[in-house]
C-alpha cells in the first residue's frame, strides 16, 4: 500500500535563523527631582525596530539590528506616571523620561487599648 503525503507535509520549510537575544545595557539613570530619567544602549538598533513598553513598575525594551535582537525588562523602584513617558532615541542611546506617581497612602484609625 502506498502512503499518500498532503502538499503541506512534501513542502520544505524554510526557517529563518534566530538571531542572539541579548540584554541591552543602560548608561546610566537618575532621580531627577520629580521624574525618572534612563538611558538604554542599543547600538546599531533602527528606530523602526524598537519596541517600548511600560507599566508603573516596570520599563521593556525590545530593538533589532540584522544580527541582534536586544530585549531587556528594567524593574523600578517608584511607580511612574504611565500616561505622561516622553522617549528619544538618537545615535544608538535611547533616552526614557517619566514622571514618579505620587505616592496614595490608605490608612485606617487603629484603636489603641
Amino acid at each position: 500500500m502506498t502512503e499518500v503525503k498532503s502538499e503541506a507535509e512534501t513542502e520544505e520549510v524554510e526557517e529563518k535563523p534566530r538571531k542572539p537575544v541579548v540584554l541591552p545595557e543602560y548608561c546610566s539613570w537618575t532621580d531627577e527631582d520629580d521624574r525618572y530619567v534612563m538611558e538604554v544602549y542599543l547600538p546599531g538598533a533602527e528606530r523602526d525596530t524598537i519596541k517600548l513598553k511600560v507599566n508603573e513598575e516596570a520599563i521593556f525594551v525590545v530593538g533589532e539590528t540584522d544580527t541582534i535582537r536586544y530585549d531587556g525588562v528594567f524593574g523600578l523602584c517608584c511607580p511612574i506616571d504611565t500616561g505622561h513617558i516622553t522617549s528619544v532615541y538618537k545615535n544608538g542611546l535611547l533616552r526614557i523620561e517619566a514622571p514618579y506617581l505620587e505616592p496614595e497612602f490608605e490608612t485606617i484609625d487603629v484603636k489603641i487599648e
